[in-house]
């Protein structure tokens, strides 16, 4: 007697498929169909799977828009100046100078030793620094770092300006 190479699914979102499992060993297929009873049908695993991409862009640019407004809330809040970029790498630099200056605080004054003086001499640090691809660039970076990392900037991170308040 042939082994059986079609099998008949009822998928649990109420379609019927036949499959054609010869392409699996002959002791693993009624395994693999009754894996795939227990499944969705191609068809509404896409759809599915597109309605969670759907969501998950939202979730996305809704989280990017609340990054967004926190970090430009708090550089307004502490003075910080513009960057400076090409235009799609102004948003992503401010939220990674936020997290990045946000890592800092914690570690070095909350966490840390660190009192309101020192903190202040790094924030005027971090003030120099306008070009949005140096933030960018520093964003894996850990909060005890920051002190060295903004020493270490070129005049090229700092921008060029004649403004000496900057």
């Amino acid at each position: 007697m042939a082994i059986q190479t079609h099998w008949n699914i009822d998928h649990p979102c109420g379609h019927s498929t036949v499959r054609d499992l010869s392409d699996r060993p002959a002791d693993r297929r009624a395994g693999f169909a009754r894996w795939l009873a227990d499944k969705d049908c191609t068809d509404c695993w896409k759809a599915s799977r597109d309605a969670d991409t759907e969501s998950r862009e939202q979730w996305l640019a809704a989280r990017r828009a609340e990054e967004q407004q926190a970090a430009t809330d708090w550089a307004e809040k502490f003075g910080m100046p513009p960057l400076e970029g090409p235009e799609r790498a102004l948003d992503w630099g401010r939220r990674c100078r936020h997290q990045l200056m946000s890592a800092a605080h914690t570690t070095l004054v909350i966490e840390g030793s660190w009192d309101e003086a020192d903190w202040e001499a790094l924030e005027e640090k971090a003030r120099t620094i306008t070009r949005a691809g140096w933030w960018i660039d520093q964003r894996d970076a850990g909060g005890s770092d920051v002190v060295e990392l903004l020493d270490a900037a070129t005049e090229v991170d700092r921008g060029a300006t004649e403004n000496p308040f900057r």
